[in-house]
This record gives C-alpha cells, structure tokens and sequence, in this order.
C-alpha cells in the first residue's frame, strides 16, 4: 500500500493473547462472547491497550490484513458508551482504521465525503467542552489574572485574542477592569477566528457587557485561519498596552513546518515501533494495573530521545512558527500568555504519537467519567466532536492535514526564548485565584502545580495542560 513499508520481522510482533492465552483470536475458532462476560473491567482496560498497541504496530509496518484482525478483536471489547477505556479504544480504532483507508484515496473519499460543517455545532461542543471541564475556565482565570497584573495603571489596553470563540473569558476581564481603583481603561479586542459568524456574536456579546458596564470599548474582528494572518490587519495603535492571548492554538502552526521536518529526517529509517513493542510483550503482565501502565510503561517504552528533540535546531526547523513569533514580537508587545496542552503529540513515528495520545486522553476521558454520567449526550458530544476528532488528527493525518502537533511546555519554553521572549512568572495570586474556582464549582482531583514560573493544570498528578506567560524583552 502506498506509503506503507513492510519492515523486515514484522511479523514476529506477536498478538496480545500472550497476554491473554485464554483468548481465541483465530477467526474461526469459537466466540470471543464467552471470555467477554468473564472480563472484569481492569483485565478489560489491559486487554484493550495490548490490542491497540498490537493493532498500531500492524498500521505502522504496512500490515493491513494484520490490522483489520486487531480491529475486529478491538471491536468486540470497545464501546463509545462504556467505561473509560472502552471509549477511547473506539476513538483510536477509528483513527487506525481511517489511516489505514487513507491508503485507497478513492475509497476513504467515498465513504467520508465532504461536509458543511455547522458552525453551531462547533461552538456547541466548545461550549460543552468549557462547562463540564475546568481546564478553558482555569486558562481564562489566569491568563486574565496575568492581564490585570501587568496593565495596571494603563489607560489604553488592546488584547489579540488568537481565537476569539468564547466570550466569557473577556465579559469576566471587563468585569474585573470595572472594578479597577483607578477605572477601567479604554479596551481595545482584536478577536481572530475563521468564521464570521462567530466573531459576530462575540462583538455582540462584548459590547452589550461593555455598555453595561459603562467600559469604553471597541472590538476589532479579523476573519482569517491563523497561519494565514496578516499582522498588519491588527492595527496596533502607540500609546496601546499590547497584550495577547492564545488559547490552544499556536501548535497548529507547526503543521506548515511539516514539510521541512521530512526533509531534515533521515529518510528510510527504520520505524523503531517493532523493537519497542517487543520490551512490551517481555514485560511481567501480572505487574500491572491499567493506571500504572497508562502512567508509567505505555510512555516509557515508547519515549523518543529528550536531547534530539529539545535541541535548538530541532526548534529551529520551524520556519512559519519562527516567522509567527518574530511578527508578534515586532508588535512589542507587553504580554502574552499562552496556553497549550501538556503532552508531545508531534512525534515523527507513528507509535510515539499513539502511546502518548493514548496517556493523555485516558486522562481526559478519566475526567469525563468521574463527573458526568455515561449516558450523558453532552459528554458524548465532547468525547466524540472534540476528543475523538483530535484523536484521528493525530493519528490519521499526515503532513499540513495533521493540526494537532501538541507539544510540552519545555519546548515552547525554548521556542519562545529563541524568538526573543522572556518569560514573566505567574504569580501567586493567580494561581490563588485557579484554586478558588476549583473549590467554587466543586471540581475534585484536579490541580495547579507551579513549573519554572509556570503553572501546569492537573488531573490528578498528571499535567494536561500548560500557561505559561512572555514579553518582549524590552520589557525586562
């Protein structure tokens, strides 16, 4: 299949029922049913991890007919409505499936044309999204924290907001600048987004709070994808305090690089996958639990080299995100926070990206679960739209399709310093202000932990998602 090397001794990747000997994974010898009804559910999660690791190995060698077997087993034990690791089974099954028809391009057409998508809809499972998770709340509460801080004593403020879909992050920043000692300032919101429609009701929604509040504002709409802005349109006028927000975005950026990545790659190399996968099968099973294995084992046996993939020229190999920095950084502006999601999901094998992808949505599926009903449909929307959508991003796409390039906060870290940021600690009050909103919704297990004047949000021990602050160093 085009795209797709069978390597040498692939086929001595062996199936998961070393694991599993009482399984009958021969198509035609006896019901898997039987075994099913004896599963317990941690034996389940386990089961279902070796059969996708077993599967995504099968898709990363080019083995099809090995992979639709692993599929069908798959699909015996995985269900979007489930507990937690049967709904992230059926997400990345589909992801591997959809890679694996993206291998006849008429025939994965075919059966996914092209559709309209609804605007509504997308803002829907972001709204979702906002209100049965804290992470969009926590960014918000910081990243305005972090404004609030640094435009004291400013009379004219303007703010970039980088994806301007959601309007209670400003409507909660408009309501804190009433407040200020000496008056709120004059507010200027340059708000970014694809669809018009969108920004229509965010200038709405903004100038009636504004009004209200008796805030002199003015919002500055620009309808445009992000890679394809031209800073000029931002208008930033002398005398404006500068400040930008992004949300989830700048790692979408790094999908125009991919092209260069190919190029400084050593091309033919062999996929590490199988030698990987075969420390898994050598691991004592009786070890471990699902949680250990997520936390542990699914990421160190797959972890590329931390050297090669934090050093500058790898950083540097990024020519539009370079190009991106440099243009918001002519702008000097006097802060900018950024907010990413806490994983490296822009990894250049195909096995890298699953494993981790596997760790990090286990979590956020785990989320789901401890507080929202499986039957809910709200969480389904989130799970299926947003989750599931990133999963086959990751997994299925290749090249500019592939937008989902997320990387740890020690990269950005490098990236930003390259560009001539420096960086501004958050401070404790904002974080202060991040607990009290947990304690406030009543949001248990969740956690701000602080890293290099950073803050990480948490589920658990485990960091999901990263704000980190910056200036123009003139600033310093």
């Amino acid at each position: 299949m085009a795209g797709m090397v069978q390597e040498e001794g692939s086929s001595s990747v062996t199936s998961p029922h070393l694991f599993f000997p009482w399984m009958q994974l021969s198509p035609g010898i006896g019901s898997p049913y039987p075994w099913l009804r004896e599963l317990k559910s941690e034996e389940r999660g386990l089961c279902l991890i070796h059969l996708l690791l077993a599967c995504a190995n099968h898709v990363a060698v080019g083995s099809v007919e090995n992979a639709n077997i692993s599929l069908e087993h798959i699909s015996h034990l995985a269900s979007p409505d489930g507990d937690t690791m049967q709904r992230i089974a059926a997400y990345f099954t589909a992801a591997l499936a959809d890679r694996i028809l993206k291998g006849w391009p008429g025939l994965h057409k075919a059966l996914n044309p092209k559709q309209v998508s609804l605007i509504s809809e997308e803002i829907v499972v972001q709204r979702l999204f906002f209100e049965l998770c804290p992470f969009l709340k926590l960014s918000y509460v910081i990243t305005n924290e972090a404004i609030i801080e640094s435009m004291e004593g400013e009379k004219m403020v303007h703010i970039i907001d980088l994806n301007s879909s959601e309007p209670a992050q400003w409507i909660n920043l408009l309501q804190t600048l009433s407040a200020r000692p000496e008056g709120p300032p004059h507010l200027r919101i340059t708000g970014i987004h694809e669809k018009k429609e969108v920004l229509g009701q965010m200038a709405l929604r903004l100038t009636e709070e504004a009004e209200k509040l008796d805030i002199p504002f003015q919002f500055n709409p620009i309808v445009s994808k992000l890679e394809n802005l031209d800073l000029g349109n931002l208008r930033v006028k002398t005398g404006e305090a500068l400040a930008v927000s992004s949300v989830l975005q700048l790692h979408a950026l790094l999908a125009m690089d991919d092209e260069m990545h190919k190029r400084n790659s050593p091309s033919g190399s062999k996929n590490p996958s199988s030698n990987h996968f075969q420390r898994v099968l050598r691991m004592n099973q009786n070890r471990h639990t699902l949680g250990e294995w997520l936390e542990k084992d699914l990421v160190n046996v797959y972890s590329s080299s931390p050297d090669s993939a934090l050093s500058p020229l790898s950083l540097s190999a990024s020519p539009k995100m370079s190009s991106f920095l440099n243009a918001l950084r002519s702008l000097s502006p006097k802060l900018m926070v950024i907010t990413e999601q806490e994983s490296n999901h822009n990894e250049f094998t195909l096995m890298e990206r699953v494993t981790k992808a596997l760790n990090f949505y286990a979590a956020l599926f785990d989320c789901l679960e401890s507080t929202v009903s499986r039957a809910s449909l709200e969480r389904h929307k989130v799970e299926k739209m947003l989750f599931g959508e990133e999963i086959k991003n990751i997994i299925a796409c290749e090249g500019t399709e592939r937008k989902e390039r997320h990387e740890k906060l020690e990269k950005w870290i490098l990236r930003l310093e390259l560009a001539g940021f420096g960086s501004i600690p958050l401070s404790y009050h904002g974080r202060l202000q991040a607990n009290r909103l947990l304690q406030s919704y009543g949001y248990d297990g969740y956690k701000i932990k602080e890293e290099n004047g950073c803050l990480l949000i948490c589920w658990q021990d485990r960091p999901l998602f990263s704000v980190s602050a910056w200036r123009f160093k003139r600033y310093d």
